[in-house]
């Protein structure tokens, strides 16, 4: 297992800056997590961290080695590719050695460890097959036993699972997490789908235009988002613009909203919100719980309009005098719900984050 440091990282592309000053650290072990939304710099850090790209400032780390100028195969990762870049001419096992082959390993050498490198990912019984022979999700077995193979320093996914279908990504995670965990192995996976990166990971960089804009653990960036930016990127939530009424040096904050005033959490500990500035509460969907009477704080007063019908979840549109609420309801019984008369929506006070508008 390696620690993998970024510091000071600057990649341009002409007159566009691509990766912007980025500093941070991964450590070993970690099942680490890069997103954001299109154009924002994920594809372009992983592509610097595998040697594909250099850039025109700053380190890359693996330990205590600057590998930032060396080529990719001297960096000894591996490599999963969205596209999988396997060779349909050979077979499951001809690709899993191909890397082997390349660096010259005696043949009872690349015999063992491709066994083994198909025995973990369970792909052992097709070892003789060829590609075309093989549904979506066992190519991406075999892509995924030909990065383990060589014994990398580090594992990088770019998208590995974006052509697959949702049970076929909801398998692969899990079991790319799996195999992480049991070769101990330092990996960072780029994605655009929230839902892998909030299931499996360990920690999370969201980037924004060359920036990180938050990094945290699963939990933590989904419940206490620092920016309008993170908290819509991730999930999704309602903004309730209002101004503040006042705050506290322990991060609670009370803001006055056109659905009234709502007691919540200052995310970032950067910032102490003055006395009438702007701010933006951000409130998940599955935060609201409606009430038949008012509450004592927190409360936005409207009636229930187009709901959708789930199984487990019903979703509202939650009608008020300012902007609609989108709730979320577990286990719903619409027949609780009147549609007929005023209702209340509220959350409690951790459940409402504070941000800077």
């Amino acid at each position: 297992m390696i620690s993998i440091s970024i510091e000071n990282l600057v990649k341009k592309f002409g007159a566009n800056t691509a990766l912007d000053g980025l500093t941070f650290r991964i450590e070993p072990g970690e099942l680490f997590f890069l997103l954001g939304p299109s154009g924002c710099g994920k594809t372009t850090l992983l592509r610097n961290i595998a040697g594909f790209y250099i850039p025109e400032g700053g380190r890359i780390l693996f330990d205590n080695d600057d590998v930032t100028h060396l080529p990719p195969h001297k960096r000894n990762t591996g490599m999963m590719f969205q596209s999988y870049a396997l060779w349909p001419h050979m077979t499951v096992a001809q690709n899993v050695a191909f890397g082997l082959v390349e660096r010259k390993v005696a043949k009872s050498e690349i015999d063992k460890r491709v066994a083994d490198a198909l025995e973990s990912v369970r792909m052992a019984p097709y070892a003789s097959r060829k590609i075309a022979q093989l549904s979506g999700g066992q190519q991406q077995r075999v892509a995924l036993a030909r990065a383990l193979v060589i014994r990398p320093r580090a594992l990088l996914l770019d998208e590995p699972l974006s052509n697959l279908d949702a049970k076929l990504r909801l398998e692969m995670r899990i079991e790319i997490r799996r195999v992480c965990k049991e070769f101990g192995l330092t990996a960072i996976y780029v994605t655009h789908d929230q839902k892998e990166a909030l299931s499996i990971s360990d920690r999370m960089a969201i980037l924004e235009g060359g920036h990180i804009a938050q990094i945290g653990d699963p939990q933590t960036v989904y419940r206490r988002p620092k920016s309008k930016i993170v908290a819509d990127f991730i999930g999704e939530t309602n903004f309730i613009e209002g101004k503040v009424l006042d705050s506290t040096a322990d991060g609670a904050a009370r803001v006055e909203t056109s659905l009234g005033i709502f007691h919540g959490v200052v995310s970032d500990s950067a910032w102490r919100p003055l006395t009438g500035e702007s701010a933006t509460l951000s409130v998940r969907p599955e935060c609201w719980r409606i009430e038949l009477a008012k509450p004592a704080q927190n409360a936005a007063s409207g009636r229930i309009g187009e709901s959708v019908y789930l199984g487990e979840v019903a979703q509202y549109e939650f009608q008020t005098t300012g902007t609609p609420l989108k709730i979320f309801e577990l286990n719903p019984d619409l027949t609780r719900r009147p549609q007929d008369r005023e209702l209340y929506a509220t959350a409690d006070p951790d459940d409402v984050v504070v941000l800077r508008k």
